[in-house]
């Protein structure tokens, strides 16, 4: 093994993006070896090759006792899907989770007593920091509120979720009750969105964004005065019109931006891939519908996810021209490793080494996180290998970019220790 891939495989990874369930909802889902290892962004490739969609919510339904039955059901799809990102990473899980070569019935009966003694309490935080090495997890559970976990309150911190007012969709019963504010007016909302930061953003690792599933990543400025009616219309019931849902997600997009400048919280946003299949409209997508809002918030730390897939060369060229943008290779690995590797290798030689983050794993379940992370050392390791031998970096310049995409260009975007250490002075305030 090389110097670089001996420092790749020994750096503590941070990651930036995760949906993992806390421990009561990992461990009251139960063990289950098809859950671990096909319960992720596979199953999309498994409908894309062939295999119906009840043959798939059967494989990864732990309530079913019958493993040869299901897998047998995905089998054909699975052999056509091996070998994608997504294949490579079902496989990963078996290797080095429940040290299965190859996934056949026989190796899913004998594995299974093994999922038993994975979800144990204390496993989920073992798997993440022991066997995938890494130092943190960012999560996005789609909630407000940033409470401390209890099973590892320094290693899962958590995003303050703004999608669906970015969507235009403004829960006002669910916001009183978050702060106590009535929301009948635009004054009202500006009010109660500011308390919500007030409330949870100290706790908050940064804010997130995926509202690019239900709208286009175009923004535009909102006055006060074309917003308050959206508002109005939609506190009275009345359904939205695109134009008015629009207005209403780009007034509150802006000041889910400005309260992120004011509580020094990276604004991460969804860009490219849709995860699943069978409905991407590509034209919401691209990273380059962002440019308004990168000028207007020059303030402003903007993470950008994903490599805005298949638009990534837009993506080079806004963290090129943009000092507030920085660009997260979460979930990329593993939707395209190839096309991952030469975006790394294309944002060396375009974009100061400070704006790209290594890695995300944009999963639900842990072993799909500890693969996703083994993924990420694998192809950035030949990424960085392919510099050394093509010698546009000598190793010792490899070693150190290495370090920095793994764990430095993080450290100095995130507040990690200001988190940390309001998670510490909250601790006991666990729900």
């Amino acid at each position: 093994m090389t110097a670089l891939a001996e420092q790749i495989q020994a750096t503590r990874l941070s990651d930036t993006h995760e949906h993992l369930p806390r421990e009561p909802e990992f461990l009251a889902g139960g063990p289950d070896v098809l859950r671990d290892l096909f319960d992720n962004y596979v199953t999309a490739d498994l409908v894309v090759a062939g295999a119906s969609v009840e043959a798939v919510a059967r494989l990864v339904d732990p309530s079913d006792p019958d493993l040869r039955a299901r897998f047998a059901g995905v089998q054909a799809a699975w052999q056509r899907c091996q070998h994608t990102g997504y294949g490579e990473a079902v496989r990963l899980i078996a290797r080095r989770v429940y040290d299965l070569e190859e996934i056949t019935p026989e190796g899913l009966e004998a594995a299974q007593p093994r999922a038993a003694v994975l979800h144990r309490p204390g496993e989920r935080l073992r798997l993440l920091r022991d066997l995938a090495g890494l130092d943190h997890v960012q999560v996005d559970d789609f909630r407000w509120d940033c409470p401390p976990d209890p099973s590892g309150p320094d290693f899962f911190l958590y995003d303050l979720s703004w999608a669906d007012l970015c969507d235009g969709r403004v829960d006002a019963p669910a916001i009183e009750r978050e702060v106590g504010i009535a929301v009948e007016t635009l004054g009202d909302l500006r009010a109660a969105l500011a308390a919500i930061f007030a409330k949870h953003g100290a706790r908050a690792i940064a804010v997130k964004a995926q509202h690019a599933y239900r709208r286009t990543l175009l923004w535009r400025e909102r006055a006060d005065a074309d917003a308050e009616p959206a508002l109005r219309k939609h506190l009275a019931g009345a359904p939205l019109a695109d134009d008015e849902r629009l207005c209403l997600g780009d007034w509150c997009w802006a000041r889910g931006v400005e309260l992120a400048i004011e509580h020094n919280l990276p604004f991460k946003i969804h860009t490219g891939y849709y995860a699943g299949h069978s409905a991407m409209p590509v034209d919401r997508i691209r990273g380059g519908h962002l440019c308004a809002l990168l000028a207007r918030y020059p303030r402003a730390r903007f993470v950008l996810m994903h490599i805005a897939y298949p638009y990534s060369d837009e993506l080079v060229a806004l963290a090129k021209h943009y000092p507030n943008v920085y660009v997260d290779l979460c979930w990329a690995w593993s939707i395209d490793p190839w096309s991952a590797r030469d975006f790394v290798r294309r944002m060396i030689h375009a974009v100061p080494a400070n704006k790209l983050f290594a890695f995300g794993g944009d999963a639900w379940q842990p072993a799909a996180a500890v693969a996703y992370a083994m993924q990420a050392r694998q192809w950035l390791t030949r990424a960085l290998q392919a510099e050394v031998d093509d010698r546009l970096l000598t190793e010792r310049q490899a070693v150190a970019l290495a370090t920095r995409l793994m764990r430095t260009n993080q450290e100095e975007c995130f507040d990690l220790a200001g988190t940390r250490a309001a998670i510490r002075a909250t601790a006991g305030d666990v729900p």
